[in-house]
């Protein structure tokens, strides 16, 4: 599985369960595509977490980087209801942050023949 993890922040005023209903909204449309494998809404718990990522972190699987590849092209057309949903959750949050994360070890690696 691919991850990708995304860190946010509210806007001000922004209830948490407004973000969720959002969020679920949005990525629910992209599972029920069949463009993620599923997600996960993460809340940091007791003020604890590196210092620069955001209160949410979100964690959306993916079997490999063909599918995420299909998320982020259906949400780059800008066409609704996908834009609609998009633009649901992205107006509620700042302080975007991404990354990228994989499942170690690889299932294809061998071991024993490194060079380094």
């Amino acid at each position: 599985m691919d991850i990708y993890q995304i860190s946010v922040d509210l806007k001000p005023g922004v209830r948490d369960t407004r973000f969720l209903a959002a969020l679920d909204a949005y990525l629910g449309a992209l599972k029920a595509d069949g463009r993620i494998e599923g997600w996960r809404l993460l809340r940091r718990k007791l003020g604890l977490g590196m210092p620069g990522l955001g209160e949410f972190q979100i964690l959306i699987e993916t079997r490999g980087l063909m599918q995420l590849d299909a998320a982020f092209t259906a949400a780059s057309t800008r066409d609704e209801p996908i834009e609609g949903a998009h633009h649901g959750v992205s107006a509620l949050v700042h302080n975007f942050q991404a990354a990228l994360y994989r499942d170690f070890p690889d299932p294809h690696r061998k071991q024993g023949e490194e060079k380094f």
